[in-house]
């Protein structure tokens, strides 16, 4: 499916691509591209810079009166599968087995440090894993303190854990179940482990710092993790390929997107009992909510869509078609403006909330996957597998 243009801008933005990433669904294996260097990582040891926080910028025109237009281009050591802003401070992209890292940058693209994903998790708590252990870096999320960034890894490597996850599997796969680091982010260094189930991938922290919620793709649940104590409270079933999340405002609920269903979970944070919106969709993979916690916006991978839910009624109210597999997405701070990364089509849309309007459509390099908003910035970050970081100015 194309990318619907909407009248919107169409912009080119690197001409240096000379090839482009081929991988499967989940990313088991890629090769990948060369793109124009704009911004990179230095060669060899890289020079830390310190972090520096900033104060909320307040953008004073609405932001589906804005355009797209890129700033910075980052490439070096990376393959980031997703990419995630912290809204004061760092901004953090995880780049799975294919570098075994973590990269860090501030917030006006410039590099900060790599964190590897080497742990000893016998020292961080967790037995039967002696000597170190690394990860598969996936998705990441800040606490609403900004003191910790969670991050889910998709396998893990060394002493007690059997093969590399896959993405078509089940609970009968017989994957060894996974860790969620937490990264303290004034040393960058990570000091708690969580284990979690198989193949984790989506990762939320409730805004009242309660929960970390993470989501098992192969052993289709969600493990809901006490932030005090880093343990698992709960283990909720959810059938195929659990992925998105998003909670509420007053983090009375979850939602949860399951891919291999056309329906998004409920699940209530008070009691843990689980409810169901059906029939929204084919594949729903990333759920975002406005910031008012009246609707939900779900991209519908399989279809080529982006869902808007009422959740005063729980009925699908406006579709659109963005392009082919829309991936993640990332809403601005007034909850007016959509952005959306549409994997096989190249291109990222930005949509206005209130009609799911086309805005602008944008090309990237080979499959952009991940995706950010900095709200104090009014910054997009854009993550290709292919071997890039996309760092627009939303103005």
């Amino acid at each position: 499916m194309l990318a619907a243009a909407g009248g919107g801008l169409v912009l080119a933005l690197v001409a240096g691509v000379a090839g482009y990433a081929a991988l499967s669904q989940g990313g088991s294996t890629k090769h990948r591209a060369a793109v124009t260097v704009h911004t990179s990582h230095a060669a060899a040891a890289p020079v830390t810079v310190p972090i520096a926080p900033s104060t909320p910028t307040t953008i004073g025109t609405p932001s589906s009166s804005r355009t797209l237009h890129l700033a910075t281009t980052i490439t070096g050591p990376i393959s980031p599968k997703s990419v995630v802003a912290s809204g004061v401070g760092p901004v953090v992209a995880q780049n799975m087995m294919y570098q075994h890292t973590v990269s860090v940058y501030n917030r006006d693209g410039s590099f900060v440090k790599t964190i590897p994903d080497s742990v000893d998790l016998t020292a961080l708590g967790a037995g039967g894993h002696p000597g170190v252990s690394k990860g598969a870096p996936v998705e990441a999320a800040f606490s609403p303190d900004h003191k910790y960034v969670y991050v889910s890894n998709y396998s893990m490597y060394g002493a007690g854990f059997g093969r590399e996850g896959t993405d078509t599997c089940s609970p009968a796969s017989g994957f060894s179940p996974s860790f969620a680091y937490r990264i303290d982010v004034a040393s960058l260094a990570v000091d708690k482990v969580v284990q979690v189930g198989q193949v984790p991938k989506y990762v939320a922290v409730t805004p009242d710092n309660k929960y970390l919620l993470v989501t098992n793709w192969c052993s289709y649940d969600l493990s809901v993790i006490d932030t005090k104590t880093l343990t698992e409270v709960k283990r909720i079933p959810l059938g195929p390929y659990p992925r998105g999340i998003a909670v509420t405002p007053n983090s009375g609920v979850a939602y949860i997107a399951v891919m291999g269903t056309r329906n998004i979970a409920k699940l209530d944070l008070t009691t843990l009992n689980l409810y169901w919106i059906q029939g929204i969709g084919n594949g729903p993979r990333h759920v975002v909510m406005d910031p008012a916690g009246r609707y939900l916006y779900v991209t519908l991978n399989a279809d080529g869509q982006v869902a808007k839910i009422d959740l005063t009624t729980e009925q699908v109210v406006a579709k659109v078609s963005t392009g082919s597999e829309p991936r993640s997405m990332a809403i601005s701070s007034d909850g007016l403006s959509l952005y959306v990364v549409n994997y096989n089509s190249n291109t990222i849309s930005k949509l206005a909330t209130a009609d799911l309007r086309v805005l602008q459509t944008v090309h990237t390099p080979s499959h952009p996957i991940g995706i950010t908003y900095d709200p104090s910035t009014a910054k997009v970050w854009v993550a290709a597998y292919s071997g890039a970081i996309l760092v627009f100015d939303d103005t």
